[in-house]
């Protein structure tokens, strides 16, 4: 026994060492390396923080671009989707009133007028963490027309915006084109 219980102590030890010690730091170091030094990547506007470049937040105001919905509120210690599938009648419910809100603050975004099929998927349904910050560029040009109204901003001018803050795939293949909410908000504010 005593042939086991000294190999199996002594691995114990060396691992503990390794797993609780080395790897963390080690782990730490790299994330030095990383944008933003491994504390998250924050997104500025007049010279303060605004919010995290990777986290979803809440407007709702209709002078705003809006972002995609949340099944946990913008919380990042909560990330989650709903957990209700797509034949879900509660989940349906929520999806149908994010329909007939976005309708209603919406109602001449496109010549004739924004029809339900015309509403990108992702401005009426959370993601899977709850916590996504991109939009597409067609769910941020939907949004123009409400927008340049209650700004007296023409649409030309926050379809140009859009255009500038449309980030392209990942190395220009993975992933489809998207815009930070957050960002083009913040670019938003800054016009005269």
């Amino acid at each position: 026994m005593k042939n086991h219980l000294s190999p199996a102590i002594r691995l114990t030890l060396v691992l503990l060492v390794l797993l609780s010690v080395i790897y963390p730091l080690v782990v730490a170091g790299i994330a030095t390396l990383a944008p933003g030094g491994g504390n998250g990547v924050t997104v500025s506007a007049n010279g303060r923080v605004v919010g995290y470049a990777n986290i979803g937040q809440s407007f709702t105001e209709d002078r705003y671009f809006n972002s995609r919905p949340s099944a946990v509120d913008y919380n990042a210690a909560a990330s989650a989707g709903s957990n209700k599938g797509p034949t879900n009648p509660d989940y349906l419910k929520q999806v149908q009133a994010r329909i007939d809100t976005f309708l209603v603050h919406n109602p001449n975004a496109a010549p004739p007028g924004v029809q339900k099929a015309d509403i990108p998927a992702e401005l009426v349904t959370a993601s899977g963490s709850g916590l996504d910050p991109h939009l597409s560029p067609a769910a941020a040009k939907i949004q123009v027309a409400r927008i340049a109204k209650i700004r007296n901003l023409s649409a030309d001018r926050l379809n140009q915006l859009v255009d500038e803050h449309t980030e392209g795939p990942l190395l220009g293949l993975f992933g489809p084109a998207t815009v930070h909410v957050l960002k083009l908000n913040s670019a938003l504010d800054a016009l005269k």
